[in-house]
């Protein structure tokens, strides 16, 4: 069920996702692996935006103890997504596990003062809320390469935002009101 909800001074349509690590695995593996030139990720939080788009396919994305790594060239990171267990010798406590792995996954879109989207993407939150990543996906208001405000809108970049709605949320169409908007600007 979607909703709306006011975070960071702006309003944000929120549509929940399953947490299963199955689902989450697909959902990351398909991103990563297939649309890493279109995607920029890291955590939003207050203080803090990292933007990072990816040097290339990843080398390995991968399962561990109920965290997926993404592995690039010269660095990768790491989510708990899954049942985290820790070694025979040295286990996780289950409160802890709790606190790493995701307890809440969300496509989003940030909306304007009039209601319209000027953003869209993907957040997970682990077991206290705290943000694990944020994954922006193409905007039809800002210039893949420089990420300069476009004096046109290009609706064709919200093509990877339709496909999820589609697999994991069951719409089976696109939403007008995801091309009503009239341009980008940050809260």
């Amino acid at each position: 069920m979607t909703r709306v909800v006011e975070t960071d001074g702006a309003a944000v349509e929120i549509f929940p996702l399953s947490t299963d690590p199955a689902d989450l695995e697909a959902l990351l593996r398909d991103l990563f692996e297939n649309h890493w030139r279109e995607i920029i990720f890291g955590p939003l939080i207050q203080g803090a935006a990292w933007e990072i788009r990816a040097p290339g396919a990843p080398r390995r994305v991968g399962m561990l103890d109920g965290y997926m790594t993404v592995a690039f060239d010269a660095w990768h990171f790491h989510l708990c997504i899954g049942p985290h267990k820790g070694t025979r010798r040295n286990p996780t406590p289950p409160a802890l596990a709790r606190h790493r792995r995701t307890a809440r996954a969300e496509l989003y879109r940030r909306l304007d003062r009039d209601g319209a989207p000027v953003s869209w993407g993907l957040r997970l939150f682990n077991g206290e809320g705290e943000q694990q990543i944020t994954i922006l996906l193409p905007n039809p208001f800002l210039d893949p390469e420089t990420d300069k405000i476009l004096k046109t809108p290009d609706w064709s970049r919200l093509a990877l935002w339709d496909r999820l709605r589609q697999r994991w949320l069951d719409f089976a169409d696109s939403d007008p009101q995801d091309r009503a908007g009239r341009g980008f600007r940050h809260v």
